[in-house]
């Protein structure tokens, strides 16, 4: 999957979710800034990034790679 639309699937699981940039990227340990280059496209996720992800969205892997539309995407 091109990573700008994986970037912005990420973006809106994590709002659907109920999470500010800010309060993902805490939970992941990980800086803002990182995450902001991932939503992005700016950043290739690892699969052991795109993992944790997942587990705090609580959706699977395969739903963040999926080709369906999630909430409001296009943001």
């Amino acid at each position: 999957m091109d990573r700008h639309r994986l970037g912005r699937r990420i973006k809106a699981f994590r709002k659907l979710k109920g999470y500010t940039q800010a309060g993902l990227a805490k939970q992941l340990d990980m800086p803002v800034i990182n995450l902001g280059d991932v939503e992005r496209g700016k950043r290739q996720a690892s699969d052991e990034l795109l993992q944790q992800i997942a587990d705090q969205l609580r959706v699977s892997k395969g739903e963040l790679q999926d080709e369906t539309t999630v909430g409001n995407e296009k943001e």
